[in-house]
């Protein structure tokens, strides 16, 4: 393996942006040159799509890659609170900044709003008073900003177009 690609997304980095790293080097250098590249703050954490605690940066890359491939977040904040209303009901919930929207939604949908998979599959997260609607692999802290460190949802059904 010569190079491991690493697809990023973080706080202020809302589009997936692209790294490419050696086997051998650690998350912290790997940090340390997408917070150079972009300007973020040095005590920015680096998280593994869809995991809740940040990295050991003393680990190397090539020990985490699937599939020459990482997928990270970086992010200042430790825990996005996600509020997601559906139906009049609020429920809340403490996420990585890592956790992708589809994350989110299959959670709450499924085993907080009792929805099948299926009409699970027929709702979309939408940013509370907004009408945006995240991709399901947006990581949460592309939209959550530290200090606040929190979002939003409403959980609404996909538009469909008929035709």
């Amino acid at each position: 393996m010569t190079s491991i690609d690493v697809f990023y997304q973080g706080e202020g980095i809302r589009e997936i942006a692209h790294f490419e790293a050696n086997p051998d080097q650690t998350f912290a250098a790997i940090k340390i040159a997408i917070i150079e590249k972009h300007g973020l703050d040095k005590e920015t954490l680096i998280y593994l799509e869809d995991r809740d605690e940040p990295m050991d940066e003393r680990s190397l890359i090539g020990d985490r890659a699937g599939q020459s491939a990482i997928k990270a977040h970086l992010h200042r904040c430790r825990h996005v609170a996600v509020a997601i209303t559906f139906n009049g009901e609020t429920v809340h919930h403490r996420f990585g900044p890592s956790t992708t929207v589809e994350r989110v939604k299959t959670w709450v949908a499924e085993k907080k709003f009792g929805m099948t998979p299926q009409e699970a599959g027929e709702h979309v997260l939408q940013i509370a008073g907004t009408k945006d609607r995240p991709d399901p692999g947006t990581h949460l802290g592309t939209i959550a900003s530290c200090p606040a460190c929190k979002v939003a949802f409403d959980l609404v059904p996909n538009e469909r177009i008929n035709g």
